[in-house]
């Protein structure tokens, strides 16, 4: 048995893009992540499950740390992050640059994982 464990809509600024202009000013984003994690014995215990504050530690670590041309190197990074845990058998990680064209809601990227 598996559960799915998400954060959505995590929303803060980045260094992220190739122009002059995204290098000079950080811009919004929103990411979700989908975490399909090995079911355990839950017991009512925090120590059984995948505990979601470390997905939230390290997106403040990755804004915080470096700039990133493209979305797909940041999701890519996330995945890497998260799959070190053997619990997790597969993910999803989306991005989203929702103040770059007036005319559409957002650009972004979608990237998936399996174990």
């Amino acid at each position: 048995m598996t559960y799915t464990l998400f954060l959505k809509n995590y929303q803060a600024d980045f260094s992220i893009g190739i122009h002059d202009f995204e290098k000079a000013a950080r811009q919004r984003l929103i990411i979700n992540i989908e975490l399909v994690v090995n079911k355990t014995t839950f017991n009512d215990d925090i120590e059984n499950v995948l505990n979601y504050d470390f997905l939230v530690a390290e997106l403040d670590k990755l804004r915080l740390q470096q700039h990133f041309n493209l979305q797909e190197t940041l999701c890519e990074q996330m995945i890497d992050i998260c799959k070190t845990n053997p619990q997790l058998i597969a993910m999803k990680i989306t991005t989203e640059k929702p103040d770059v064209y007036p005319n559409c809601e957002s650009v972004g990227c979608a990237m998936s994982w399996k174990r």
